[in-house]
């Protein structure tokens, strides 16, 4: 399986991992399947930091590396994938990270109900 986590779901899979549901933590775990980051949860990650809104340890972007995940950047088929998607949720870094897993064919681990209406593939965080 080829999972994409969400901001939510790599919070808990590198700082409270029992949070996360059983499947998914199997999941993450699991050394057959590839697990990805969107720089793009880093970055939300980042700005909420900035302003107050989370409290992460320093060392939170070295999680990627610490799960054995591949950090996924945003490239140009991602950015014509996000102007293809219907206006069901505004957030930006969501929508980037429901483009990201439709263009790359990946799963998403999150507990975000919005991203249902997408009909991109889940796994319950």
């Amino acid at each position: 399986m080829r999972l994409l986590l969400d901001s939510n779901a790599y919070i808990w899979a590198i700082t409270r991992p029992a949070e996360l549901s059983t499947p998914a933590r199997q999941a993450i775990e699991d050394p057959e399947n590839q697990r990805f980051v969107s720089v793009v949860s880093l970055w939300e990650m980042t700005v909420k930091l900035s302003v107050g809104k989370l409290s992460l340890p320093s060392n939170y972007m070295d999680g990627v590396d610490h799960i054995g995940a591949t950090l996924l950047p945003i490239t140009v088929p991602h950015l014509r994938q996000v102007q293809l998607l219907p206006l069901h949720h505004r957030d930006p870094f969501d929508r980037m990270i429901i483009a990201q897993a439709q263009e790359e064919n990946l799963t998403i681990v999150t507990r975000d109900r919005h991203f249902r209406a997408y009909g991109v593939p889940l796994l319950a965080a």
